[in-house]
């Protein structure tokens, strides 16, 4: 008998499971005769793995450079996603709405994998938790669950009636952002930081009107949407909220000062044509943008919204780069700055992962003994609707601020095992290096998450080597070390990369377990023009040697330098003289006019 309340064992519907030896052609050939079938459930090694439609359809139309020609001889396991959200069927829709919630943006409202301990797994769509949910806990859909106040969702909602009613000309947005809050997480931890967000959150509430919206966006930001007033009287809320944080948060006898950053715009900004919602850097509008500011004068509340933050989220960027603390506000009348750029690239972010908007470019690490090109490196490149191409300069110390940096980089590792697995299979086997971001090492998984990769694609650990950024500081060493050598052991090589910037230092080759060394750009630059370059770089490489790491010149863009590394031992060169960072169909196509 099932129980009165409704469990996820009650919603969705029975799986098809398929081998994950089962053809692509055959797949396609399923969803083809049923048009209502939403998903599949693959099985990997016996773990079931949920494979949808539009996942389906983005690998065999060839985002990552091969035709559906070759697609068509992958298998399902090649084919399933790096990760599958599953949960119990026994959870009450309460606990699955949390689940839900705590995934990331991108990926909240993908199906879900229901699989009970004996029988046939399910596929249940968000729809249907959050359509039983809604009678039940409506709530939780709408708010954060540790400071009380509207979540995003939230606010798009309540926001959007807001600014329908008469007095949207008189709406104004404030973005809150905590200046270098991660320092309160990372010197006294998690439930300190946790504290200071719902004191904040209660402070913030405290200094609106009850017509006024709070929202938590996510992180250490926060909005708030003020109604029916002019912009003396949203300055004076702003500089009340910058008072309020004059007073200290205790917790656990620690006193922590915090202070924040404020953004303003005012609705008649975006109505009279948001300069942030125009041609944001990419020449004339994309489709489907059609002017998000005139949108708004059109009387679209959802657009407006969307301006208004955006607008007031690129004045507190401003604000933070003129030295934080402050009220940031951009004038509506002079030309785009960069501030609404990246403004837009951190609401844009969450949607690239889940619309193909990500691609792997492949740049060849060529043997300079040899001359042969055994190994690339995957550098991620982003093609944006509305921004156009986003240089990874751009937006990934925006993914490490919004943490956002775990699912791009484990999309990066899954995509790199995939093509190396199809490298393999067509006998030009490539060991592909993929970038590691600190923060990735910091979150302590990062080497089950490689593993769980390598052996979804039946890769082995030998074609598969990381990069960790040297430019920014490892703030745990002891943790970093520790996984790096779990992957040094496994067989996968470690490389510290842009070697000879910031944070350089011979104690840092001592402290991390590597195997190999990436000297920088500016290293190359001048070595064959300048003998103290020279005489730098046959330094490092001779301490390199000593300590058995490979070396690799980066950015090697003329012959002269390239017999100068040859002299010097260099056992590695990248840069554009042997070959650009290439799709992987022109990779492949370089490579065979290459050979005689």
């Amino acid at each position: 008998m099932k129980p009165s309340a409704p469990t996820l064992g009650d919603l969705g519907f029975e799986a098809v499971v398929l081998s994950g030896n089962t053809p692509s052609g055959e797949i396609e050939a399923l969803f083809r005769e049923d048009r209502g079938l939403r998903a599949v459930v693959v099985e990997v090694r016996g773990i079931p793995t949920l494979l949808t439609r539009d996942q389906l359809d983005h690998q065999m139309t060839g985002r990552l450079g091969y035709g559906r020609a070759l697609s068509a001889r992958m298998t399902a396991e090649a084919l399933v996603p790096c990760t599958t959200f599953s949960l119990p069927p026994s959870l009450d829709l309460r606990a699955a709405a949390a689940a839900l919630l705590d995934r990331p943006e991108e990926s909240r409202y993908q199906d879900v994998l229901v699989v009970p301990a004996s029988g046939t797994p399910r596929v249940v769509p968000v729809s249907q938790v959050l359509e039983g949910l809604s009678d039940v806990f409506p709530h939780a859909a709408l708010h954060d669950p540790l400071t009380g106040l509207a979540n995003r969702l939230g606010l798009e909602e309540s926001g959007q009636a807001l600014l329908a009613g008469s007095g949207s000309a008189r709406t104004a947005a404030l973005y809150v952002d905590l200046d270098d809050f991660k320092v309160v997480n990372n010197t006294f931890g998690h439930r300190a930081g946790d504290s200071v967000l719902t004191a904040f959150a209660a402070r913030l509430q405290a200094c609106t009107r009850p017509a006024d919206r709070v929202a938590r966006l996510g992180g250490d930001e926060f909005a708030v949407l003020l109604a029916d007033v002019d912009e003396t009287g949203a300055r004076a809320l702003a500089e009340r909220i910058l008072r309020v944080l004059d007073e200290p948060f205790v917790h656990d006898g620690h006193v922590l000062q915090v202070s924040a950053t404020l953004g303003l715009a005012m609705a008649g900004d975006v109505a009279a044509g948001d300069p942030g919602a125009g041609d944001s850097g990419t020449g004339d509008s994309a489709p489907g943008d059609g002017g998000e500011g005139q949108v708004g004068a059109c009387g679209d509340p959802g657009a407006q919204l969307e301006d208004l933050l955006r607008q007031a989220d690129a004045a507190m960027l401003q604000a933070k780069h003129e030295g934080k603390r402050r009220l940031g506000r951009i004038d509506p009348s002079r030309p785009e700055s960069r501030f609404a750029r990246q403004a837009l690239i951190r609401r844009r972010l969450p949607h690239a992962l889940g619309s193909a908007a990500f691609s792997l470019h492949y740049q060849p690490l060529m043997d300079i003994s040899t001359g042969e090109c055994p190994a690339v490196e995957a550098l991620l490149r982003w093609h944006d609707p509305e921004l156009g191409a986003v240089s990874p300069n751009e937006f990934i110390h925006v993914a490490e601020h919004t943490g956002m940096i775990h699912a791009v980089g484990q999309w990066v590792i899954d995509q790199a095992c995939a093509q190396a697995r199809l490298w393999a299979d067509a006998g030009t086997p490539r060991a592909i290096s993929v970038n590691i971001s600190p923060l990735q090492l910091a979150a302590g998984n990062l080497a089950t998450v490689i593993h769980g990769s390598l052996q979804r694609h039946g890769v082995p650990p030998s074609l598969l080597n990381v990069e960790i950024t040297e430019s920014a500081a490892i703030v745990d060493l002891s943790s970093a070390a520790a996984q790096l050598r779990t992957l040094i052991r496994a067989g996968i090589g470690v490389a510290l990369d842009d070697y000879g910037t910031a944070y350089s230092s011979l104690s840092l080759l001592r402290e991390l377990p590597l195997t190999g060394l990436k000297l920088d750009k500016s290293f190359i630059d001048t070595i064959d023009t300048d003998p103290t370059s020279a005489a730098l770089v046959a330094s490092v490489m001779a301490s390199a040697r000593a300590l058995g790491l490979r070396t690799t010149a980066e950015g090697v863009e003329r012959e002269t330098q390239l017999a100068v590394l040859r002299g010097l031992g260099c056992d590695t060169a990248q840069g554009y003289l042997i070959a650009r960072p290439l799709p992987p169909a022109e990779l492949d196509m370089l490579s065979r006019r290459r050979v005689p």
